[in-house]
């Protein structure tokens, strides 16, 4: 029934005009969903206050609940027709009373991990592109078919979020800021194995993968209990994300998942500055997938000692800074980190090799990231002690990989399992630290077992040479002609 609806939504969002990408579609979705998983939450409270004997008070005041104006009933449980706000009605409630009002609750909540303040933040970040009031109708009472209520219900609600975050992660050449494929992550998570009571973060959270797959880690030991469910509600998942959309679909993600108020916050982790991080502000594990290629500017590098306009590389500064002493860390980042020339490169690698243990680097191949030809390199590492031994993974599924043909969990079984033990194998292998050159710190994958990967270059490099040669044959013939 939860396909279904999921489907028939994006049937009426495709009709909208405000709505032209899959990012949109997301974006409407998740704003909606919220509204409906929020009365759910409203209902369970007061039914639990109810069985106590005590007055629930609501967070939503009436004429803002859903029952209200998404989805007034009749008393057999049918939409209330009469009462049912439809066409520019609806619209025009959605735009100025609704998200104004729940916008209000940012400067009303008592603090940033409330799921008060998490309404204000949202509602204050996007807008409902849903021009048509008619379609917005069809679409509310599509969502209202859905159900919040059991855990089972939730499960299945994830999933199908997560559906409609891969496929807007392939749908353009920017996806991968919004979707790093599970398989990749639940290898990372359990290679870094994080424990109850440790805080884990991502200070560059897009759809809160990590974070999401992290508890789905931890929920899975049986041994549970209630002491540890409220600690993994509130006390073990942080992140910071800066793109809007990004936010809002990570705090669904999470609450989807089961996390009723997401420690996520609304900012650019990058304009911290690294010396105001303190020991209360360090985290036991970091995993993340920090945006590359991006472009800061010269007053955020201010916040970093090693100066670079690249948004990676101060990332990974961050991440190295926000570690606790004996914190762990798994990181993905562009494979050209590991042997890039320039100076920051150079000075980070020295960095990470002398203040932390870099002790695993997994090699991923080339479309591993649906939609970016990027190859990357995952680093793991440890901070407080300096690197001895690397041990390199050269993961290769036997298959060109892609949008139809995406990595799953079977082609990292390999890797996670040789990994507990620093195996070689012919996909893996150890270096020595001290036959890393110390004046460079190279430390690019190359296998000694003759299965280091041929560098191809891309399409449109070898146009780019064909076009410069015809123009050197250009030049050369009219040389010939001068001449003749």
């Amino acid at each position: 029934m939860f396909e279904q609806a999921f489907k028939n939504i994006d049937d009426v969002l495709r009709k909208e005009a405000g709505c032209t990408t899959e990012l949109d579609y997301t974006e409407q979705t998740s704003w909606l969903l919220f509204l409906k998983y929020l009365d759910a939450l409203e209902q369970d409270r007061a039914d639990e206050a109810a069985l106590d004997g005590k007055k629930y008070s609501y967070i939503l005041d009436a004429a803002y609940c859903w029952e209200s104006w998404a989805a007034p009933k009749t008393k057999d449980g049918k939409l209330d027709h009469n009462k049912a706000m439809v066409g520019d009605d609806l619209r025009d409630f959605v735009n100025q009373k609704l998200f104004p009002y729940l916008h209000g609750f940012k400067q009303r909540a008592t603090g940033p991990n409330t799921i008060e303040y998490k309404i204000g933040e949202i509602f204050g970040e996007i807008k409902n592109k849903i021009q048509s009031g008619y379609n917005l109708r069809e679409i509310v009472e599509h969502i209202d078919e859905l159900r919040f209520r059991s855990q089972q219900e939730k499960h299945e609600l994830s999933h199908l979020y997560e559906a409609k975050i891969r496929n807007m992660g392939n749908a353009g050449r920017n996806g991968g800021e919004y979707y790093t494929p599970r398989p990749l992550i639940r290898a990372i998570v359990r290679v870094i194995n994080p424990r109850i009571g440790e805080k884990i973060y991502d200070g560059a959270c897009g759809s809160a993968g990590f974070l999401c797959e992290s508890f789905d880690y931890l929920k899975s030991n049986i041994n549970l209990t209630t002491k540890n469910l409220v600690t993994l509600q509130s006390k073990t998942f942080y992140g910071k994300e800066k793109k809007s959309l990004a936010y809002v679909i990570a705090i669904m993600n999470m609450i989807l998942h089961g996390i009723e108020a997401p420690n996520v916050i609304h900012t650019n982790t990058l304009s911290e500055n690294l010396a105001d991080i303190q020991d209360k502000d360090r985290y036991d594990v970091v995993m993340a997938n920090p945006p590359f290629g991006g472009k800061e500017r010269k007053e955020v590098q201010q916040n970093f000692p090693i100066r670079t306009g690249e948004t990676a590389f101060l990332f990974l500064q961050h991440f190295i800074k926000i570690l606790k002493a004996g914190g762990r860390a798994g990181v993905v980042i562009k494979n050209t980190f590991l042997s890039n020339t320039d100076n920051a490169s150079v000075k980070l690698r020295e960095q990470l090799l002398e203040s932390c243990n870099l002790h695993t680097v997994l090699d991923c191949p080339s479309g591993t990231f649906h939609g970016a030809g990027v190859k990357t390199v995952v680093l793991f590492f440890e901070k407080g002690s300096r690197t001895r031994k690397i041990w390199f993974y050269q993961l290769d599924p036997g298959r060109n990989l892609g949008k139809t043909n995406p990595l799953n969990d079977d082609d990292l079984a390999d890797f996670v399992t040789l990994q507990k033990t620093f195996a070689d194998s012919p996909k893996s292998w150890s270096v020595d630290a001290k036959s890393i050159d110390q004046t460079t710190f190279d430390v690019s994958v190359k296998n000694p077992n003759g299965g280091e990967e041929v560098a191809h270059r891309s399409p449109g490099a070898i146009m780019d040479e064909i076009a410069a040669l015809d123009a050197q044959s250009a030049d050369v013939l009219a040389n010939i002609k001068g001449l003749l």
